[in-house]
């Protein structure tokens, strides 16, 4: 069994290899489209596929799994025919209970790690509080694709990335910023937000008065 993966070919019916070589797909395959893991799954067990990904800048994206329509068919038939039961039915939702459960202690958990990374005096506490709810309703939804869903880091990191991230967005005017495309020039940029954003958050930690027109605190204001 074979878990060969390929790149899109020229034409409909074609891939490349890793060396750049255009292959025929065979006859009697038919192409599976992404978006069901179940049947996936199922058919990569069932017999010879090859994957198919494309890469846009870093990300790679799946273009689906070409596999004998025979078994494509017949995994379809076997997986309609499990949903369509009581069990199938019972399973499910005990699943989606279970990940709701998960997902609030998440949220919890995260907006806890932000309170905590902010750290602010006493006298802000209810900026931190507003500022962490904000946080966290933007970071945690599943499939946001912010770095709070990530779990290569531990969530005090997360936190940390999630605050400036969000400050750099709701308390400098990088949005609007006409960043030259020079290699490393955003990311630098970045830098020296980020550095702006931890000298903010430093006065609010030590209690110090802020002005009248703090991005920060006119940001929380919007979110209250």
């Amino acid at each position: 069994m074979s878990d060969l993966s390929y790149s899109p070919g020229p034409s409909e019916r074609t891939v490349r290899d890793a060396s750049g070589k255009v292959i025929d797909v065979p006859a009697g395959w038919e192409l599976l489209p992404p978006g069901d893991a179940m049947i996936t799954r199922r058919v990569k067990a069932a017999g010879d596929h090859w994957v198919v990904t494309e890469k846009r800048g870093r990300r790679v994206f799946s273009q689906g799994i070409w596999a004998d329509a025979k078994t494509i068919a017949k995994v379809r038939g076997g997986v309609d025919a499990e949903r369509s039961t009581d069990a199938y039915a019972k399973k499910r939702e005990a699943d989606t209970k279970r990940r709701e459960v998960v997902q609030e202690q998440y949220v919890e958990d995260f907006t806890a790690a932000v309170l905590v990374f902010l750290n602010f005096h006493w006298r802000y506490s209810a900026i931190a509080q507003t500022m962490a709810q904000a946080i966290s309703d933007h970071s945690t939804p599943v499939g946001s694709g912010t770095v709070a869903r990530t779990k290569r880091i531990p969530v005090e990191q997360r936190a940390e990335a999630a605050v400036i991230a969000w400050m750099r967005h709701q308390t400098t005017g990088y949005d609007s910023m006409v960043i030259p495309r020079i290699q490393g020039k955003r990311r630098e940029v970045r830098r020296m937000l980020a550095a702006r954003s931890k000298e903010l958050l430093a006065k609010y930690r030590a209690g110090l008065q802020t002005a009248d027109d703090c991005p920060l605190m006119k940001a929380v204001q919007a979110e209250s």
